[in-house]
């Protein structure tokens, strides 16, 4: 049995802060107001991503010194994609996490500046060769999935073409391809992270692996547009209404109500029968999908 077995989430995310807090720079360093910035900005969050990197790991016997720079890139490129989103040119927004945003809290350029050099260090988390760490060709391959995850084929194209269709209905199967873009790419990179150090891993395995992360991540999305109209600003940490106030298709606005639970509904259990021949190794994969279908933030 390998550590990570024995691991509980709670143990995982604190090793994900203490490893996060190591590579993050000094808040003293210079410039000292942009490097406490980016700590603003990292700090906190469910670290549901990092988690996902793990458990993917545990569910391939990847040893978790060999995930922790994956984990650490991930949430500084989720982190980074908060910033830039709730900037005023982008979705506007003056909470997140439960505190005035980054621009709010310092000040725009100042917040693009962070998200900036967030995701520029993501990619110099993955490049560095620390005791434990996968080997070089696994961590090139790392950066290839995460760059094309959080870039114009994946996270950013996603954003785009939200911000071309607010104020118009979209069809649902546009709907669909952006989300798998804008929120899907990082959720499925996740477990794809965990896949680039798995040695001689199975094209079969890899390929369940990724068909669990794709369902997943449209779940957790169409999980997100029902809690923007369920939810309260005090339990998502974030302005609710947003996507309603700034006329944006959603699952909710296209299916209705009932018919996007159903959806996200199905979508867990098709990410759950994914794993169906990893068996036990996969029981962490398993607990992080309840939890996010039961996320009430």
């Amino acid at each position: 049995m390998n550590s990570q077995q024995t691991a509980t989430l709670e143990s995982l995310r604190a090793r994900l802060e203490a490893a996060l807090a190591a590579r993050l720079p000094p808040p003293d360093a210079y410039p000292p107001r942009l490097h406490q910035a980016m700590r603003y900005a990292a700090d906190g969050g469910k670290r549901l991503r990092a988690l996902l990197v793990y458990a993917a790991g545990e569910a391939l016997g990847v040893p978790l010194d060999a995930l922790d720079a994956a984990a650490v890139s991930v949430e500084l490129i989720h982190a980074y994609s908060l910033v830039h989103d709730d900037l005023p040119a982008m979705d506007d927004d003056a909470l997140r996490r439960g505190r005035p945003t980054v621009h709010v809290a310092y000040d725009e350029a100042t917040a693009i500046l962070v998200g900036d050099a967030l995701q520029a260090l993501a990619f110099e988390v993955l490049a560095q060769d620390t005791p434990g760490a996968a080997a070089p060709a696994q961590r090139l391959a790392m950066v290839a999935v995460l760059a094309q995850a959080a870039g114009s084929r994946g996270m950013v194209g996603g954003q785009m073409v939200d911000i071309e269709s607010e104020g118009r209905t979209i069809a649902l199967a546009e709907l669909e391809r952006l989300h798998a873009h804008k929120t899907g790419a990082l959720i499925l990179a996740c477990v794809q992270l965990a896949a680039c150090a798995a040695d001689g891993l199975a094209k079969a395995r890899r390929q369940a692996l990724e068909r669990h992360g794709r369902a997943l991540g449209l779940g957790f999305q169409i999980q997100d547009d029902v809690l923007d109209v369920e939810g309260s600003t005090e339990q998502l940490g974030k302005t609710q209404g947003k996507d309603r106030a700034q006329a944006k298709s959603t699952y909710v606005s296209l299916l209705g109500l009932t018919d996007a639970k159903r959806r996200a509904t199905e979508l867990f259990r098709e990410a759950d029968a994914a794993l169906a021949d990893f068996g036990s190794s996969a029981a962490r994969l398993h607990q992080l999908a309840a939890l996010i279908r039961q996320r009430r933030s």
